[in-house]
């Protein structure tokens, strides 16, 4: 019956009536949850908006880097060794147990103590001196090729006007010889002080990061690998890993960031969850709600695939959403402690408060959300997305995940409490307000986690058990 239905409607759009006939396919949809066939509905704007499904070819090395290279990037990801006083990892704030971050609005980074959402500021001379101002990104499919921009104010990007290929902070002393723009991320967080660095007068690295010697003899970068060259596994991995290393000698910290990359990128790819199984024509796998919540998602009247486009839902371009801002900031405003985002890097005042579209790719699994993790609920940072400038206004500030210490307290609400700063980021904002019922929220909600590929629910696999440097993995 309902195939005799589809059939007489199908014939029925090729009429002058038609549209009054999509309306009526819509309201079905709605009505019943069943999906219909883009062939009957192709005249629907939402099924025009769909992505196309990922395939190899969309990711570096067909999504196949050298395996012996995968290993190395995985030892070195967790390994404390790549920190200036051999006490923090990249994994520490991006773990396979924490979904790629660490769960907390903004990282606690060197001198900090335990993982994830239990790790805290430290104690005594060794405690951290700031949060890390900016929320810990989630890893997932960094390694698709369409990623060209890395940072949440894009600071590191593909640039072929560049020695190195890449414009990042580094200037022309960047290295050459990076495999792609995920490695070239992969150069930074070692010479940050707040990071992984520690602070001047700790350790010669520190030293050299605070007066921003990166590359050459006795940069951050070179004493890093000196490190590597003197630890005989390590020289083992690295010559499996690249044929251009015959000697320890041979080792630079360029060969490090690409096997990290190499690692995150393999590791990490998550283009398989149910709505990817339902782009590939598996039209049973999601839920009526998941597919209500779908359509809403592309209708051309909402919104949300205009930002979140693409095959990885994201435009890969810089908004201001009037996202509120928490913790000590980036160093602007009249007390340092605002973030202008994209500004930082063109300084462009129209970029002011503009931060990169992230990926919905797993973002059910990579809270708390927002460039500064201000929203620890996905059902809250949907609603943000719905009304921003109210939402700024009347910002919950329990939803803020920090662990406390009585200075860095007093500021992380500095901006938010100051209604002329407040003012200016939403004036700022590019988003109107689009008004939905509870239902459709609902509906939004469910199809969000429909984009949670089942694969990245249990990354345990990912965790060596030891490392090289036979540091502990834990603190």
């Amino acid at each position: 019956m309902f195939e005799h239905f589809m059939k007489s409607l199908a014939l029925h759009m090729r009429r002058p009536h038609q549209t009054s006939c999509i309306r009526l396919i819509t309201r079905l949809y709605f009505l019943t949850g069943i999906f219909l066939i883009p062939s009957l509905t192709g005249n629907l704007s939402y099924a025009e908006r769909w992505p196309k499904p990922a395939i190899d070819s969309d990711f570096f090395n067909n999504g196949a880097p050298l395996p012996a290279k995968v290993e190395l990037g995985k030892l070195l990801f967790f390994d404390k060794i790549l920190s200036g006083n051999r006490n923090i990892s990249c994994a520490t704030c991006h773990h396979a147990l924490t979904d790629t971050g660490d769960g907390l609005s903004l990282s606690i980074g060197e001198g900090g103590r335990g993982l994830g959402v239990t790790r805290d500021t430290g104690v005594g001379a060794d405690a951290v001196t700031e949060r890390v101002p900016r929320n810990a990104p989630p890893l997932f499919n960094l390694g698709a090729r369409e990623f060209d921009t890395m940072f949440a104010d894009g600071r590191v990007q593909v640039d072929s006007s560049q020695p190195s290929g890449f414009r990042s902070p580094a200037g022309n002393t960047l290295p050459l010889g990076l495999d792609n723009v995920l490695a070239a991320q992969a150069m930074f967080p070692v010479t940050s002080n707040t990071e992984m660095a520690g602070q001047p007068g700790e350790n010669p690295i520190a030293d050299a990061g605070a007066i921003n010697r990166l590359a050459g003899p006795g940069g951050v970068w070179d004493q890093l690998a000196e490190r590597l060259r003197a630890i005989p596994d390590y020289v083992n991995h690295f010559q499996s890993a690249f044929p251009d290393i015959t000697l320890a000698a041979d080792i630079t910290f360029v060969h490090a960031a690409n096997a990290i990359a190499a690692f995150e990128a393999k590791a990490w790819r998550a283009d398989n969850s149910p709505f990817d199984q339902y782009l590939r024509g598996k039209n049973r796998v999601l839920t009526p709600a998941q597919k209500r919540g779908m359509v809403l998602f592309y209708r051309k009247d909402k919104g949300c695939h205009i930002c979140h486009s693409g095959v990885f839902q994201t435009d890969q371009g810089f908004h201001a959403i009037g996202m509120p801002q928490i913790g000590p900031g980036k160093g602007d405003g009249f007390d340092g402690h605002e973030d202008f985002g994209r500004e930082r890097v063109t300084g462009d005042v129209n970029d002011r408060y503009r931060f990169r579209t992230p990926s919905l790719r797993n973002v059910a699994l990579t809270g708390p959300w927002g460039h500064d993790g201000a929203f620890n609920t996905l059902r809250a940072v949907v609603k943000h997305h719905l009304n921003p400038e109210k939402s700024l206004l009347n910002y919950d500030h329990s939803q803020a995940v920090l662990p406390g210490r009585p200075d860095l307290d007093d500021i992380d609400f500095g901006v938010q409490n100051d209604p002329g700063r407040l003012s200016n980021i939403a004036a700022a904002n590019e988003l109107q307000a689009k008004p939905l019922r509870k239902k459709q929220v609902d509906d939004l909600l469910a199809f969000l986690q429909a984009l949670t590929d089942t694969g990245s629910l249990d990354l345990r696999n990912d965790v060596p058990k030891s490392v090289p440097s036979n540091l502990p993995l834990g603190d």
